[in-house]
């Protein structure tokens, strides 16, 4: 009996130490795991040292190349301002249909001249292809590393973390290059861009469905407006949930930069909060010297230092809108009734006989209609 109780027990005891070996070895393969994928995210998360090197190997002619067009060369334009486009190369037949929508509906008449910046080298078939699209002189520019990256004062790893858990929840919700933030603080830095007043954003693929009977440019300077849109919209509050409270404290920080009569209401709760109104700056006409202030520099370099466009997904958009609202006063502020479609969303006039004279595009669609639109509370402003 005795022999039985024991031999029993220790059949028990061997069960227990084979199951603690398991858990073990279980625990270990988990550690292990985990030590892997912490590595692989780390090494995800590293600056890439070799494309510092190779835009330092980038000659002079690369970073800023104009080609000139002998027809030009007299030309006196009414304004100092230009189309301003960030495109990669692989976008060139996108943008050649833009380009040519532009210039049927435009700038045939004008002849203002383009930028282009790149992250890299524009081909020698994108320049060409872009000669023969346009009236206007070329200019390719590439952005320099310092502007294309993200900045030492990121933790790389918390950010690529915030990056994978958003994910599909938004477009670019998983992006590294959108929140580069080239178009909230460093285009208007570009050597190209150093003798303008005025610049019209565009971007590949968008459409110009209406021809436009005046010059938007001469209209900004001779009537002293800042900023122009066509479209505006809410925003996905997921990708800026700390926003609109570091630019509370921005404006406690600098008192002095949101003017008295500025249009803040327009983009505010009842209580007080963000209601996710925001200008969409695919496509934005505005004055240069408006971002090159101090006022819109320190608060880029504010919510630079905060690492909300990295750490979760500030666009250039609502940072643009914000900076509007605080220091412009709504008479410097312009709404272009301009035909205009970048996916899914378009402007189109909705007066009966311009549009049918000028335009094909489908009124009854225009944003204006759409409940996300903000651009009717701007008007009653």
């Amino acid at each position: 009996m005795i022999r039985s109780l024991l031999a029993k027990r220790g059949i028990h005891s061997a069960a227990g130490h084979n199951d603690d070996a398991q858990g073990q070895r279980r625990l270990a393969r988990l550690i292990l795991l985990l030590a892997f994928l912490a590595a692989a995210v780390l090494y995800l998360a590293k600056p890439p040292p070799i494309e510092r090197a190779l835009m330092l190997a980038y000659s002079p002619g690369q970073i800023c190349e104009s080609r000139l067009k002998p027809a030009n060369a007299n030309l006196e334009l009414p304004v100092r301002a230009a189309f301003v486009i960030l495109v990669r190369n692989s976008e060139l037949h996108e943008l050649r249909a833009t380009v040519r929508q532009l210039e049927d509906q435009f700038n045939s008449r004008h002849h203002y001249p383009y930028v282009f910046l790149n992250d890299e080298p524009f081909t020698d078939e994108f320049k060409q292809a872009m000669e023969w699209a346009t009236s206007g002189d070329c200019h390719f520019g590439l952005i320099p590393y310092e502007h294309w990256s993200m900045p030492p004062w990121v933790d790389r790893v918390r950010a690529k973390w915030a990056m994978a858990m958003m994910g599909s929840q938004v477009p670019y919700g998983d992006s590294e290059s959108y929140r580069k933030m080239y178009e909230s603080g460093f285009f208007f830095q570009h050597p190209l861009l150093a003798d303008l007043d005025y610049y019209w954003r565009v971007e590949p693929g968008v459409e110009f469905s209406c021809y436009i009977p005046y010059d938007p440019f001469k209209f900004m300077a001779d009537n002293n407006k800042m900023y122009g849109f066509t479209i505006s919209l809410r925003e996905f509050p997921v990708t800026v949930r700390t926003l609109w409270k570091t630019t509370s404290a921005f404006r406690a920080a600098y008192p002095e930069y949101t003017v008295p009569n500025n249009t803040l209401q327009w983009l505010t709760t009842p209580n007080g909060g963000y209601n996710m109104c925001h200008f969409w700056s695919n496509f934005e006409i505005a004055s240069l010297d408006f971002f090159r202030s101090p006022q819109y520099t320190a608060y880029f370099d504010f919510l630079d230092r905060a690492g909300g466009f990295f750490l979760e997904r500030w666009g250039d958009a609502p940072v643009h809108s914000l900076a509007v609202a605080m220091f412009l006063n709504k008479s410097q502020v312009h709404y272009f009734d301009i035909g205009y479609y970048h996916s899914p969303f378009q402007n189109c006039p909705t007066d009966p006989q311009f549009n049918a004279e000028h335009c094909f595009c489908n009124p009854n669609r225009s944003m204006i209609f759409n409940d996300d639109s903000c651009t009717n509370s701007w008007l009653d402003l």
